[in-house]
């Protein structure tokens, strides 16, 4: 079986896409220093226990493994973190891809798929957002995602490097028979955070911005769900591999869902009230996100298929096993 590496491989992400690479006849290799993922994702194939910024860690799992191509999805994801706390983004998205791709230049691995983000896009001039939308991220961590982009794209050019850039929207859900889900610490996505209210775990969500020019104030981002993107992944490993071209592409639904639709959302599938806590609006959080996901369809033959209440669905399902276990 053709071996991938899978950077950041037991964080959310990372554990679905290694699940979906199993299911499609590859073996994951995880490389992940468990600092934000967990052992227990880890179910799919080998787990290397290093940091993507080991550059002797780097260049020996790629000598160990030999694999055919590197999914990276180690980093660092939080906007809010990032206004506050610049560097570490830099030098966790930015110079730790450059040690990887460094590493994978010494070992002639000449395969990535990466971990973006619809935040290097910025506040958009025009929804849904094309691949062609001017790059004027807003914050940190969106820069940071750029920056890896750019060094990519001169990697290619000067050492023939394929890649893709998957830039995300909001993943959200969990494994459709719960062997995986989302477990984060701190917590920090609308989701979860609203299924938690919802069950009781936290006293209310914090809604951040009412006064959006969106229908009903509140920001309004495109839901994926989390196996549809980990499908994306494998999607793109299998096209570089036939030769298709690189780039970037957005992978997400093309539908917006506002907070306070999100919200109404888990109320009607978890049939609770969820109570609510309304501030101010955020630093770096653009009104809204939606992805044109057309280039997806045509470049990596990939569609998303689950909709808002299948993710809610999905993830309330996790969350409440996660408590009956707490619990036991």
């Amino acid at each position: 079986m053709t071996n991938i590496l899978v950077t950041g491989g037991a964080g959310y992400i990372g554990s679905h896409t290694a699940k979906a690479l199993a299911a499609a006849g590859f073996t994951p290799v995880v490389l992940d220093d468990l600092s934000h993922g967990h052992r227990w994702a880890v179910r799919w194939g080998p787990l290397v226990e290093a940091d993507v910024g080991d550059p002797v860690a780097m260049r020996a799992a790629l000598a160990t493994h030999k694999p055919e191509a590197v999914i990276h999805f180690a980093g660092d994801i939080s906007v809010g973190e990032s206004m506050e706390d610049p560097g570490k983004y830099f030098r966790s998205n930015f110079c730790n891809t450059i040690v990887l791709l460094d590493a994978m230049q010494a070992a002639g691995v000449q395969t990535l798929v990466y971990s973006s983000t619809a935040a290097v896009y910025g506040t958009p001039i025009k929804t849904p957002i094309q691949e062609d939308h001017p790059l004027a991220p807003i914050n940190p961590y969106g820069e940071s995602k750029l920056f890896s982009e750019q060094a990519m794209a001169r990697f290619a050019d000067a050492h023939g490097l394929k890649w893709n850039a998957l830039r995300y929207f909001n993943a959200a859900g969990a494994d459709d028979i719960g062997d995986i889900g989302e477990d984060h610490d701190p917590e920090t996505h609308l989701v979860p955070l609203v299924i938690d209210a919802a069950l009781g775990r936290r006293p209310h969500i914090a809604v951040f911005g009412t006064d959006y020019a969106t229908p009903d104030g509140t920001a309004i981002r495109d839901y994926i769900h989390v196996s549809d993107l980990a499908d994306a992944h494998v999607a793109a490993v299998r096209r570089l591999a036939g030769g298709a071209a690189s780039g970037a592409v957005n992978v997400g639904t093309g539908r917006g869902y506002s907070v306070r639709e999100v919200i109404a959302a888990v109320e009607r599938v978890s049939g609770r009230a969820v109570p609510v806590q309304t501030g101010p609006r955020r630093a770096g959080d653009p009104p809204v996100l939606v992805a044109d996901p057309h280039k997806a369809r045509d470049a990596l033959g990939w569609s998303a298929r689950r909709g808002l209440d299948e993710i809610v669905a999905s993830a309330l399902k996790w969350h409440m096993g996660a408590l009956s276990k707490a619990a036991q």
